[in-house]
């Protein structure tokens, strides 16, 4: 394991020792972060909310200044996939575990459970329900994404550098990012991406335990959570330690295949009418207020600034969490795009695909709700399960939907070793296999701890307080890039104002 580096030893020592921790002492874990969670959330929501609005801001200004033409490559390069291509691709990275988790759960908790602003079961509750959800996975979740990969392609593809988070750091602190505090920038990116990759881990486990529940008799419990993790671990593990690319390739396409199929199944049997004219509507309602929602943090409301706490603060802080595993993974198949086309393309497709899944599953959702169904009452796990009991081939859709999450969970985890991996031997890419086996039992044993110290609740509260640090390092990143970005469009100026000199020259010689 001689390309193993300190980056690997640190962290996977701390990620055992939280483990350990869970495993002894888990009331005590809990408790600590849920006081970690819960200060930051207070403290530091609007620092959320301003940081992400900053990203995406900072994507809009990229799309339409002048160094939107510039490549993320050699100004020579060409795109190594065709369009439809990259857009499945952006589709697959865009498809996860928690748009199936909350595809029919978040709809109706906004609507029912806990609405925003509006009393609960109103028309107003139910117009913020689909809003407030297209906002959580609209531009702003894909604007942290996007953030994460334009850098690491840049600096990657144009400048040659390492896929590491903190080589993207040197313009700002030069060889100081080859020593001890670039070490330190790597493990707070590692880290965060396992805690990140552990919750979508254990969301997934939940679901499916939940979806098992709904439909035999099997208990719903960590016992069988842990069965589930375990059964998983050992699938995602094969694949990963056998190099099996082929099986990987097969499940993404398995994802996309079984994705689409649940969507159009649900269109077709759903009230296809109310889901389109609902994603209509709420676009229309999104696009309005978003300005407003981005940085509405309701000071002098506690229970409207709790809410924000809960849901905005929760998810923009997961997405974070999430940018340096799937940033990487965008970053790789973008070589050869401008600026540009990548940003438009990334901001643009996967947020277009969660609009028109959360308008299928959570419109459905919403007319069976309205017509007594009582789905507001069933476990965020098991609300899926439940909507698709009120429609016409409910077996199937459920099982489809078991088939999908646990093709998700797979895909993930083993794409999650590979990234680890590769993080943590100096962005190689094709890191041993044991740092591959390392980091898939850390990823698992993490998500069965977090479950076991307090289910879904602990999940949040880690990932918050994960993915606080990891944002003070993609502020750095994002001035790092522009500094580049001055330095390398004024380099190219010069060079083509030199060629235009020489070509002017020459045509005066040969008059």
């Amino acid at each position: 394991m001689k390309k193993v580096t300190s980056v690997f030893w640190i962290t996977l020592a701390i990620t055992l020792f939280s483990v350990v921790w869970g495993s002894i002492a888990p009331k005590n874990l809990e408790r600590i972060t849920g006081n970690i969670q819960s200060y930051i959330s207070v403290h530091f929501g609007w620092y959320y909310l301003l940081i992400v609005t900053l990203f995406v801001g900072f994507c809009l200004y990229m799309i339409f200044s002048p160094y939107g033409k510039m490549k993320l490559g050699k100004p020579e390069d060409k795109p190594d996939y065709s369009y439809s291509t990259w857009f499945a691709m952006l589709f697959s990275a865009g498809m996860g575990i928690g748009l199936v988790f909350y595809g029919a759960a978040a709809p109706i908790q906004q609507y029912i459970t806990n609405p925003p602003t509006a009393e609960s079961g109103t028309p107003e509750a139910l117009a913020d329900a689909m809003r407030i959800t297209f906002f959580h996975y609209g531009v702003h979740a894909w604007g942290i994404y996007a953030i994460v990969a334009l850098v690491l392609a840049y600096f990657k593809f144009r400048r040659g550098a390492p896929g590491l988070i903190s080589a993207t750091l040197e313009p700002l602190f030069g060889e100081k990012m080859k020593g001890p505090w670039g070490i330190v920038v790597d493990v707070i990116a590692v880290f965060a991406t396992i805690v990140g990759v552990a919750t979508t881990l254990g969301f997934g486990a939940a679901q499916i335990n939940g979806g098992i529940t709904y439909l035999t008799d099997i208990d719903e419990g960590f016992g069988v959570q842990l069965i589930i993790i375990a059964v998983v671990t050992v699938l995602f593990m094969v694949s990963a330690y056998t190099g099996l690319s082929k099986g990987i390739k097969y499940l993404s396409n398995a994802n996309m295949g079984l994705g689409g199929l649940l969507f159009i199944l649900i269109l077709i049997i759903g009230p296809t009418l109310y889901i389109m004219n609902m994603l209509v509507d709420s676009l229309g309602s999104y696009i309005y207020t978003l300005p407003k929602e981005s940085l509405r943090i309701a000071p002098n409301n506690e229970e409207q600034q709790k809410w924000v706490n809960n849901w905005t603060v929760f998810f923009w802080a997961w997405w974070i969490a999430w940018s340096p595993f799937v940033g990487i993974f965008i970053a790789r198949v973008s070589k050869g795009r401008s600026i540009r086309e990548f940003l438009s393309g990334v901001l643009l497709v996967p947020s277009i695909v969660s609009f028109l899944w959360f308008s299928a599953f959570g419109s459905s959702a919403i007319v069976k709700q309205d017509e007594g169904a009582e789905l507001a009452s069933l476990a965020p796990e098991q609300m899926l399960f439940g909507v698709f009991d009120q429609y016409p081939m409910s077996l199937l859709l459920s099982i489809i939907a078991l088939m999908l999450i646990a093709t998700f969970f797979i895909t993930s985890a083993d794409s999650a070793t590979f990234v680890l991996g590769m993080q943590t031997t100096n962005g190689s890419l094709n890191p041993p296999k044991m740092v591959k086996f390392a980091w898939g039992i850390a990823q698992s044993a993490t998500a069965a701890v977090l479950l076991y110290t307090g289910g879904l609740q602990a999940l949040q509260n880690a990932l918050i307080s994960a993915a606080f640090p990891f944002s003070l390092i993609m502020l750095l990143m994002v001035y790092s890039l522009y500094k580049a970005l001055r330095t390398d469009k004024a380099e190219l100026d010069r060079e083509r104002m030199q060629s235009l000199k020489k070509q002017i020259q020459q045509e005066e010689i040969t008059d």
